[in-house]
């Protein structure tokens, strides 16, 4: 049974099993096995962003009670009719599987990504994106989707074997950049290759093993930056066929992180002062 609401239009949860919050239920697990088309959003910071994105629909939020007080303003700005759920700290552990320190979570829905041509063909002349291959950690993913939106890049083109965006951590981390930056996925390695050459992209790769420093690229024009994984990075077969770049290195150290290495990339290729 619901208690009294403690802010007018929240409802307090009082019982883990309420089928009001079914969509919150065991969140790692489903982060998981996927939300038929919804998504978790987490953290103050998080849903701001994704209360000022028209794309995606809120249909719920669950908030720990200490909360709430403190949140009237961004309340404010939920749409009418969307429920904003309240529930004590203890009863919204056992509702989502683990102490939820942020006490703040969101469900909202994803809209259907546009096929790779009409993504492409649909960003202005000067565009700068993104291309992801083969990057499996969500913690990468976010930190260079976190870069893309700071830098402004246009836009953020996924492999098949590229982990979601709108994974939960890949949002936290992202800072919500993921819920900012939009993305479609190519398929394989080489149809992401092909979608931006049919695109009139200029396409750069970045691997230790880069022909020229990147410090020395001046975009003209469409411009697409290719990142692989750590560890294996991108395949020879797709360096071979792009323009591939490099960040020197003092003493031939060739380490750096992924994502770190985007926002280094991202800074340089968004130059105006040179």
């Amino acid at each position: 049974m619901a208690a009294p609401d403690p802010m007018p239009n929240t409802v307090t949860i009082t019982d883990p099993d309420d089928p009001r919050i079914e969509p919150y239920r065991a969140v790692r697990e489903r982060d998981l096995i996927g939300r038929q088309n919804l998504f978790v959003a987490e953290g103050e910071v998080v849903l701001r962003v994704l209360l000022r994105q028209e794309r995606f629909a809120v249909e719920s939020l669950l908030l720990s009670e200490n909360r709430v007080e403190g949140m009237s303003d961004l309340l404010a700005k939920v749409p009418a009719g969307v429920p904003v759920y309240a529930a004590g700290r203890s009863v919204m552990d056992a509702i989502v599987g683990f102490p939820i320190h942020r006490g703040i979570l969101a469900i909202a829905r994803r809209i259907p990504s546009a096929p790779p041509r009409q993504f492409l063909n649909g960003l202005p002349p000067n565009a700068l994106v993104l291309g992801l291959v083969g990057l499996a950690n969500h913690d990468n993913v976010g930190g260079i989707f976190r870069n893309a939106a700071a830098f402004g890049a246009d836009g953020v083109l996924l492999d098949d074997t590229t982990c979601d965006p709108l994974y939960r951590k890949a949002i936290r981390v992202a800072v919500g950049g993921s819920l900012v930056v939009p993305f479609t996925r190519a398929g394989s390695a080489e149809n992401l290759l092909e979608h931006l050459r049919s695109s009139g992209f200029e396409i750069l790769s970045l691997s230790p093993s880069g022909a020229e420093p990147l410090s020395r690229i001046k975009p003209q024009g469409r411009t697409a930056l290719l990142l692989g994984a750590e560890g294996p990075g991108l395949p020879p077969e797709l360096l071979a066929q792009t323009r591939s770049v490099t960040i020197p290195m003092s003493g031939g150290f060739d380490s750096l992180n992924v994502a770190t290495t985007s926002g280094i990339a991202l800074y340089q290729l968004t130059r105006t002062d040179d």
